[in-house]
């Protein structure tokens, strides 16, 4: 019997979860220190999987597959694809460093006592949390079944949603949690919806060798390709549209996106990277898993309209974001624009395009929770998020300054950083089938660079303020702060100079699901003919008169790229 290496994935946070909370109340260094060494484990774990991986292999590898509930039709069925390697990495990459970014987090936060007070256990409510938002998130990105997937996508917003209002920052905490949990409870609500309706129409079908309907992936892809189920018809287009905006707001993308910075801003810094750079990643995931191989002619359908938002939500976030005065709330609405990125090449259908957005999920992580934490980091020494507090700090802190630079060059997408090949291949991958929404894409470019590069002046440059040097709290980074920012910052520069590793696990998923939607990359249209001056005289032809040729032409000679032009030039030598 093999290993079920991804039960062992999932569950290993999941129970680490549990033993967080049996370690003794007046022990926390003790959860901490457990904590993190279980997300290392999971790293651990994740790295052992990308080593066993086949790139060249089934798409699906170490793949499970139990019965779970056969009344509903559904199994307990586990599988990993190239897409869903390098998002498990991203995952079990951050979470260590989220946990030592966030060490003291709970120490000063979390959920009031009777008495006024802070909670005694809550340093163990907020590690348990994280752990248990990663097994979930791991999950997600493994299910190959329907149902299996929709409990996990859903389940994931509990832990989020006491970590925001629970152990978040500021008056407006509760708020905004209970707004991320309302639109993301109605997006879950269509999803429902929408798969029971899919389960109907593979009873329907017979799909299932029982007669029953049916919720694994595999068997309902196969289905939709031989053309036992249509998915050409009106019912199949609405099943989309309910998959679809679920996963729309998860991501997000306009309209469907005000929750994330109301969120972002309430919650602690290493709480909103586990939101922006990990758990919306599933939404976009689910895009490609779900929607495209389900659907594929509801997919190619939509695809103008779902384009043309992302174009919106790609140039709405990165305006929006030059015109904050909160820092944070700055860096949520370039996530936005980068979503949008994201599912612009997802929906380009392309292939360049596609694995652009694979990528980009992973290099968006990476650059997100960069500049995020060293935002929370700069905050945490004023206490404030205003831009205008601050002034001159790289005189002051020359190595929180120059990372944090790095990681806004990154953020707008400089050459030899991650994000520019992943961006790169989205708009290339674009412009080969919607050009008008590439170059609109691209003004972005120049968006991104005004407000990123006139936060730094504002912020680092000029003259440092004069509470700052008088006071040691504008301190540099600490070893343990240097520590959670040195390994993203190598991560960018590596991915942004050698990004093949990546796209060769990314790749063979991403022609795999081009395959099921039936599209293939549009032909470049390149016009072959080579127009020869008339003055310009070619070997082997003789001039009559005022320039005509031997074959009676005129003027310029049109040389085509053709058997029968050549056969025709060496019939007039």
């Amino acid at each position: 019997m093999s290993v079920p290496w991804l039960t062992i994935l999932w569950l290993a946070p999941a129970v680490g979860a549990a033993l967080v909370l049996a370690v003794p109340a007046n022990r926390p260094a003790a959860a901490k220190w457990f904590a993190f060494a279980v997300s290392v484990g999971v790293l651990v774990l994740a790295v052992g999987l990308t080593i066993g991986f086949d790139p060249a292999g089934e798409r699906y590898q170490f793949v499970e597959d139990l019965s779970w509930i056969p009344a509903l039709g559904t199994r307990y069925a586990l599988g990993l694809d190239g897409i869903g390697l390098v998002l498990i990495l991203l995952t079990a990459a951050l979470l260590p460093l989220l946990l030592l970014a966030g060490w003291h987090d709970a120490d000063t936060s979390g959920s009031l006592d009777r008495s006024g007070g802070r909670a005694q256990k809550g340093p163990h409510i907020y590690l348990a949390l994280f752990l248990a938002t990663e097994g979930m998130v791991l999950m997600s990105f493994v299910a190959l079944d329907v149902l299996l997937f929709y409990i996990f996508f859903e389940a994931m917003l509990i832990p989020m949603y006491f970590l925001i209002g629970g152990f978040g920052n500021g008056p407006n905490r509760s708020g905004a949690a209970v707004k991320f949990l309302l639109y993301n409870l109605f997006g879950g609500l269509l999803l429902l919806a929408a798969v029971v309706g899919l389960y109907v129409v593979t009873a329907q079908n017979g799909v299932s060798a029982d007669g029953a309907g049916t919720f694994a992936l595999q068997d309902i892809v196969a289905a939709v390709s031989s053309g036992q189920i249509d998915d050409s018809t009106g019912l199949a287009k609405l099943l989309f549209l309910g998959f679809m905006f679920a996963f729309a707001v998860k991501a997000p993308l306009w309209p469907l996106h005000s929750w994330l910075p109301d969120a972002a801003v309430a919650a602690t810094p290493t709480s909103a990277v586990l939101m922006m750079a990990v758990i919306d990643k599933v939404g976009t995931f689910a895009m490609l898993r779900f929607c495209l191989q389900l659907f594929p002619d509801a997919s190619q359908y939509f695809a103008p309209l779902i384009c043309a938002l992302a174009v919106v939500s790609i140039v709405y976030g990165a305006i929006l974001a030059i015109g904050q005065t909160d820092v944070m709330r700055l860096i949520a609405y370039t996530s936005i624009s980068h979503f949008g990125f994201i599912i612009l090449g997802i929906f380009a259908l392309t292939n360049q395009g596609q694995t652009g957005s694979a990528l980009y999920m992973v290099n968006h992580g990476i650059s997100t929770a960069a500049l995020f934490l060293l935002a929370g980091f700069l905050v945490s020494r004023r206490g404030s998020r205003l831009i205008a507090d601050y002034g001159g700090v790289q005189k002051v802190a020359p190595v929180l300054a120059g990372t944090f630079l790095v990681a806004g060059l990154a953020t707008l997408s400089l050459p030899g950083l991650a994000p520019f090949i992943s961006e790169f291949l989205v708009l290339i991958g674009t412009f080969t089938r919607y050009p008008i929404a590439a170059v609109i894409a691209s003004s972005a470019l120049v968006l991104s660079a005004i407000y990123i590069l006139w936060t730094y002046q504002r912020m680092f440059g000029g003259p440092p303020k004069l509470s700052d040097v008088r006071s040691s709290s504008m301190r540099d980074l600490s070893g343990r702060e240097l520590a959670v920012v040195a390994p993203l910052i190598a991560l960018l520069i590596v991915l942004g100079v050698y990004p093949k590793p990546m796209i060769d696990l990314i790749d063979p998923a991403v022609q795999s699901t081009l395959t099921t939607v039936g599209v293939t990359d549009p032909a470049p249209a390149v016009d072959n003919t080579i127009t020869v001056p008339a003055a310009e005289k070619l070997p082997g032809r003789e001039e009559h008169g005022d320039g005509e040729h031997e074959d009676g032409q005129h003027g310029a000679t049109p040389i085509a790229d053709t058997p029968t032009a050549g056969t025709e030039a060496e019939g007039h030598r």
